[in-house]
Protein backbone atom coordinates (compact mmCIF):
# COMPACT_ATOMS: atom_id res chain seq x y z
CA UNK A 1 0.00 0.00 0.00
CA UNK A 2 2.83 2.41 0.90
CA UNK A 3 4.55 1.79 -2.46
CA UNK A 4 1.28 2.38 -4.31
CA UNK A 5 0.73 5.67 -2.49
CA UNK A 6 4.28 6.79 -3.21
CA UNK A 7 3.91 5.99 -6.90
CA UNK A 8 0.55 7.75 -7.04
CA UNK A 9 2.03 10.89 -5.48
CA UNK A 10 5.05 10.74 -7.81
CA UNK A 11 2.82 10.33 -10.84
CA UNK A 12 0.68 13.26 -9.78
CA UNK A 13 3.37 15.69 -8.62
CA UNK A 14 6.65 15.05 -10.42
CA UNK A 15 5.46 15.80 -13.99
CA UNK A 16 3.63 18.92 -12.81
CA UNK A 17 6.71 20.21 -10.99
CA UNK A 18 8.94 19.47 -13.98
CA UNK A 19 6.49 21.23 -16.29
CA UNK A 20 6.42 24.29 -14.02
CA UNK A 21 10.22 24.43 -13.97
CA UNK A 22 10.31 24.14 -17.74
CA UNK A 23 7.78 26.92 -18.25
CA UNK A 24 9.70 29.17 -15.85
CA UNK A 25 12.92 28.58 -17.81
CA UNK A 26 11.24 29.22 -21.15
CA UNK A 27 10.01 32.65 -19.96
CA UNK A 28 13.55 33.86 -19.24
CA UNK A 29 15.59 35.69 -21.90
CA UNK A 30 18.41 33.47 -23.25
CA UNK A 31 21.06 35.89 -21.98
CA UNK A 32 19.84 35.68 -18.38
CA UNK A 33 19.80 31.91 -17.95
CA UNK A 34 21.50 30.18 -15.05
CA UNK A 35 22.67 26.57 -15.33
CA UNK A 36 19.34 25.10 -14.24
CA UNK A 37 17.35 27.22 -16.68
CA UNK A 38 19.72 26.43 -19.56
CA UNK A 39 19.40 22.73 -18.73
CA UNK A 40 15.59 23.02 -18.75
CA UNK A 41 15.70 24.81 -22.10
CA UNK A 42 17.73 21.94 -23.48
CA UNK A 43 15.21 19.40 -22.25
CA UNK A 44 12.40 21.37 -23.88
CA UNK A 45 14.15 21.16 -27.24
CA UNK A 46 14.85 17.45 -26.79
CA UNK A 47 11.16 16.88 -26.16
CA UNK A 48 10.34 18.07 -29.68
CA UNK A 49 12.06 14.99 -31.15
CA UNK A 50 13.53 16.60 -34.27
CA UNK A 51 17.13 16.73 -35.46
CA UNK A 52 17.07 20.53 -35.44
CA UNK A 53 15.79 20.74 -31.87
CA UNK A 54 18.34 18.14 -30.82
CA UNK A 55 21.12 20.46 -32.01
CA UNK A 56 19.60 23.38 -30.11
CA UNK A 57 19.41 21.21 -27.00
CA UNK A 58 23.14 20.52 -27.21
CA UNK A 59 23.92 24.25 -27.12
CA UNK A 60 21.87 24.74 -23.95
CA UNK A 61 23.43 21.73 -22.21
CA UNK A 62 26.91 23.02 -23.00
CA UNK A 63 25.87 26.47 -21.80
CA UNK A 64 24.66 24.91 -18.54
CA UNK A 65 28.03 23.19 -18.05
CA UNK A 66 29.87 26.46 -18.69
CA UNK A 67 27.64 28.25 -16.18
CA UNK A 68 28.04 25.59 -13.48
CA UNK A 69 30.63 22.86 -14.09
CA UNK A 70 29.55 21.09 -10.88
CA UNK A 71 25.93 20.48 -11.93
CA UNK A 72 25.74 16.76 -12.79
CA UNK A 73 22.45 16.96 -14.67
CA UNK A 74 23.96 18.90 -17.57
CA UNK A 75 26.58 16.20 -18.17
CA UNK A 76 23.94 13.46 -18.14
CA UNK A 77 21.72 15.37 -20.54
CA UNK A 78 24.61 16.10 -22.90
CA UNK A 79 25.53 12.41 -22.87
CA UNK A 80 21.97 11.42 -23.76
CA UNK A 81 21.88 14.06 -26.49
CA UNK A 82 25.04 12.62 -28.05
CA UNK A 83 23.64 9.09 -28.04
CA UNK A 84 20.42 10.35 -29.64
CA UNK A 85 22.32 12.36 -32.25
CA UNK A 86 24.17 9.19 -33.26
CA UNK A 87 21.42 6.58 -32.90
CA UNK A 88 18.38 8.56 -34.08
CA UNK A 89 19.69 11.15 -36.50
CA UNK A 90 23.15 9.88 -37.51
CA UNK A 91 24.57 13.37 -36.85
CA UNK A 92 27.53 12.00 -34.86
CA UNK A 93 29.56 8.88 -35.48
CA UNK A 94 28.40 6.12 -33.18
CA UNK A 95 31.85 5.21 -31.89
CA UNK A 96 32.64 8.83 -31.01
CA UNK A 97 29.26 9.20 -29.30
CA UNK A 98 29.76 6.01 -27.31
CA UNK A 99 33.10 7.11 -25.90
CA UNK A 100 32.08 10.71 -25.24
CA UNK A 101 28.71 9.83 -23.68
CA UNK A 102 30.24 7.29 -21.32
CA UNK A 103 32.86 9.83 -20.21
CA UNK A 104 30.17 12.48 -19.62
CA UNK A 105 27.99 10.03 -17.68
CA UNK A 106 30.92 8.98 -15.50
CA UNK A 107 31.67 12.64 -14.87
CA UNK A 108 28.06 13.16 -13.75
CA UNK A 109 28.29 10.21 -11.35
CA UNK A 110 31.62 11.47 -9.99
CA UNK A 111 30.12 14.91 -9.34
CA UNK A 112 27.10 13.53 -7.48
CA UNK A 113 27.11 9.90 -6.44
CA UNK A 114 23.58 10.30 -5.08
CA UNK A 115 22.18 11.41 -8.45
CA UNK A 116 20.13 8.41 -9.57
CA UNK A 117 19.51 9.99 -12.96
CA UNK A 118 23.27 10.20 -13.58
CA UNK A 119 23.61 6.53 -12.64
CA UNK A 120 20.81 5.60 -15.06
CA UNK A 121 22.45 7.69 -17.77
CA UNK A 122 25.69 5.74 -17.26
CA UNK A 123 23.70 2.53 -17.69
CA UNK A 124 22.25 3.80 -20.95
CA UNK A 125 25.72 4.76 -22.21
CA UNK A 126 26.90 1.20 -21.48
CA UNK A 127 23.83 -0.19 -23.24
CA UNK A 128 24.82 1.77 -26.36
CA UNK A 129 28.06 -0.20 -26.35
CA UNK A 130 26.15 -3.48 -26.23
CA UNK A 131 27.09 -4.12 -22.58
CA UNK A 132 23.60 -5.09 -21.42
CA UNK A 133 24.56 -6.76 -18.12
CA UNK A 134 26.63 -3.82 -16.90
CA UNK A 135 23.98 -1.41 -18.16
CA UNK A 136 21.22 -3.15 -16.22
CA UNK A 137 23.37 -3.21 -13.08
CA UNK A 138 23.76 0.58 -13.20
CA UNK A 139 20.10 1.18 -14.01
CA UNK A 140 18.91 -1.14 -11.24
CA UNK A 141 21.21 0.70 -8.87
CA UNK A 142 19.58 3.95 -9.93
CA UNK A 143 16.15 2.47 -9.24
CA UNK A 144 17.24 1.25 -5.83
CA UNK A 145 18.12 4.88 -5.06
CA UNK A 146 14.93 6.30 -6.61
CA UNK A 147 12.30 3.61 -7.32
CA UNK A 148 9.92 5.96 -9.14
CA UNK A 149 12.49 7.62 -11.38
CA UNK A 150 10.76 7.60 -14.75
CA UNK A 151 13.88 7.95 -16.89
CA UNK A 152 15.45 4.92 -15.21
CA UNK A 153 12.36 2.82 -15.95
CA UNK A 154 12.65 3.99 -19.56
CA UNK A 155 16.31 3.04 -19.79
CA UNK A 156 15.58 -0.27 -18.09
CA UNK A 157 12.77 -1.04 -20.51
CA UNK A 158 14.78 -0.46 -23.65
CA UNK A 159 17.80 -2.31 -22.26
CA UNK A 160 15.63 -5.32 -21.44
CA UNK A 161 14.12 -5.29 -24.93
CA UNK A 162 17.51 -5.36 -26.62
CA UNK A 163 18.70 -8.01 -24.17
CA UNK A 164 15.92 -10.32 -25.38
CA UNK A 165 13.54 -9.77 -22.45
CA UNK A 166 11.00 -8.11 -24.68
CA UNK A 167 7.80 -8.28 -22.63
CA UNK A 168 9.52 -7.16 -19.43
CA UNK A 169 10.96 -4.26 -21.36
CA UNK A 170 7.61 -3.12 -22.72
CA UNK A 171 6.16 -3.27 -19.21
CA UNK A 172 8.97 -1.12 -17.83
CA UNK A 173 8.52 1.44 -20.63
CA UNK A 174 4.83 1.71 -19.84
CA UNK A 175 5.74 2.33 -16.18
CA UNK A 176 8.04 5.13 -17.35
CA UNK A 177 5.27 6.78 -19.33
CA UNK A 178 2.79 6.40 -16.50
CA UNK A 179 5.22 8.03 -14.07
CA UNK A 180 6.02 10.90 -16.42
CA UNK A 181 3.62 11.48 -19.32
CA UNK A 182 5.62 14.63 -20.19
CA UNK A 183 8.95 12.79 -20.40
CA UNK A 184 11.28 14.75 -22.74
CA UNK A 185 12.24 11.41 -24.26
CA UNK A 186 8.66 10.27 -24.85
CA UNK A 187 9.15 9.77 -28.60
CA UNK A 188 12.02 7.39 -27.87
CA UNK A 189 9.94 5.50 -25.31
CA UNK A 190 7.15 5.01 -27.86
CA UNK A 191 9.69 3.92 -30.48
CA UNK A 192 11.06 1.28 -28.11
CA UNK A 193 7.56 0.04 -27.25
CA UNK A 194 6.83 -0.48 -30.95
CA UNK A 195 10.18 -2.24 -31.28
CA UNK A 196 9.56 -4.48 -28.24
CA UNK A 197 6.10 -5.46 -29.43
CA UNK A 198 7.51 -6.31 -32.85
CA UNK A 199 10.12 -8.58 -31.29
CA UNK A 200 7.32 -10.23 -29.26
CA UNK A 201 5.55 -11.05 -32.53
CA UNK A 202 2.68 -8.75 -31.57
CA UNK A 203 2.63 -7.07 -34.95
CA UNK A 204 -0.80 -5.45 -34.74
CA UNK A 205 0.08 -3.93 -31.37
CA UNK A 206 3.42 -2.74 -32.76
CA UNK A 207 1.61 -0.98 -35.62
CA UNK A 208 -0.75 0.72 -33.16
CA UNK A 209 2.21 1.85 -31.05
CA UNK A 210 3.83 3.26 -34.19
CA UNK A 211 0.64 5.14 -35.06
CA UNK A 212 0.55 6.61 -31.56
CA UNK A 213 4.09 7.90 -32.00
CA UNK A 214 3.40 9.32 -35.46
CA UNK A 215 0.28 11.14 -34.22
CA UNK A 216 2.32 12.92 -31.55
CA UNK A 217 5.60 13.29 -33.47
CA UNK A 218 4.84 13.25 -37.21
CA UNK A 219 8.39 14.29 -38.12
CA UNK A 220 10.14 11.63 -36.05
CA UNK A 221 12.01 9.59 -38.67
CA UNK A 222 12.90 6.34 -36.91
CA UNK A 223 9.53 4.67 -36.53
CA UNK A 224 8.70 3.84 -40.14
CA UNK A 225 10.96 0.83 -40.52
CA UNK A 226 9.18 -0.84 -37.59
CA UNK A 227 5.70 -0.26 -38.98
CA UNK A 228 6.92 -1.42 -42.41
CA UNK A 229 8.37 -4.62 -40.92
CA UNK A 230 5.24 -5.33 -38.85
CA UNK A 231 2.96 -4.79 -41.85
CA UNK A 232 5.24 -7.00 -43.91
CA UNK A 233 4.96 -9.79 -41.35
CA UNK A 234 1.16 -9.52 -41.52
CA UNK A 235 1.16 -9.74 -45.31
CA UNK A 236 -0.24 -6.23 -45.72
CA UNK A 237 2.15 -5.63 -48.58
CA UNK A 238 0.81 -2.40 -50.08
CA UNK A 239 0.76 -0.65 -46.69
CA UNK A 240 4.16 -2.09 -45.84
CA UNK A 241 5.67 -0.69 -49.03
CA UNK A 242 4.29 2.75 -48.25
CA UNK A 243 5.88 2.72 -44.80
CA UNK A 244 9.14 1.38 -46.22
CA UNK A 245 9.27 4.26 -48.72
CA UNK A 246 8.91 6.68 -45.79
CA UNK A 247 11.71 4.92 -43.93
CA UNK A 248 14.00 5.16 -46.95
CA UNK A 249 13.22 8.82 -47.70
CA UNK A 250 13.17 10.14 -44.12
CA UNK A 251 16.00 8.20 -42.48
CA UNK A 252 18.33 6.71 -45.09
CA UNK A 253 21.24 6.71 -42.67
CA UNK A 254 19.25 4.62 -40.21
CA UNK A 255 18.90 1.86 -42.79
CA UNK A 256 22.67 1.64 -43.06
CA UNK A 257 23.05 1.61 -39.30
CA UNK A 258 20.26 -0.78 -38.36
CA UNK A 259 19.43 -2.88 -41.42
CA UNK A 260 22.48 -3.22 -43.67
CA UNK A 261 24.54 -3.37 -40.48
CA UNK A 262 23.74 -4.46 -36.93
CA UNK A 263 23.92 -1.92 -34.12
CA UNK A 264 25.97 -3.19 -31.15
CA UNK A 265 22.95 -3.37 -28.83
CA UNK A 266 20.94 -5.57 -31.23
CA UNK A 267 21.11 -9.33 -30.76
CA UNK A 268 21.75 -11.18 -34.05
CA UNK A 269 18.37 -12.92 -33.88
CA UNK A 270 16.52 -9.63 -33.32
CA UNK A 271 18.35 -8.02 -36.20
CA UNK A 272 17.44 -10.97 -38.43
CA UNK A 273 13.79 -10.64 -37.32
CA UNK A 274 13.75 -6.97 -38.36
CA UNK A 275 15.40 -7.67 -41.71
CA UNK A 276 12.93 -10.49 -42.36
CA UNK A 277 9.95 -8.18 -41.86
CA UNK A 278 11.47 -5.49 -44.05
CA UNK A 279 12.17 -8.09 -46.74
CA UNK A 280 8.48 -8.97 -46.72
CA UNK A 281 7.75 -5.26 -47.07
CA UNK A 282 9.86 -5.12 -50.23
CA UNK A 283 13.29 -4.21 -48.87
CA UNK A 284 16.06 -5.44 -51.14
CA UNK A 285 19.03 -3.83 -49.42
Amino acid sequence: MQDELTEALTTALAPAIADAELRRAMRRPPGSLDAWAAYQRGLWHLSKATAEDDERAEKFFRQAIDLDPTFSGSYSALALYQLQAAALYQKIGLRDAQHSAEALARRAVALDGADAEARSCLGWALQARGEADDALAEIERALSMSPNLAIAHGHRGATLIFAGRHKEGVTSLNVCIRLDPRDPYLAVRLLHIACGLYFCGEYEASIEAAKRLIRSYPNFPMIYRWSAAALGQLGRTAEAKEELEKAVSRAPGALDMYVRNRAPWFRPEDHAHLVDGLGKAGWRG
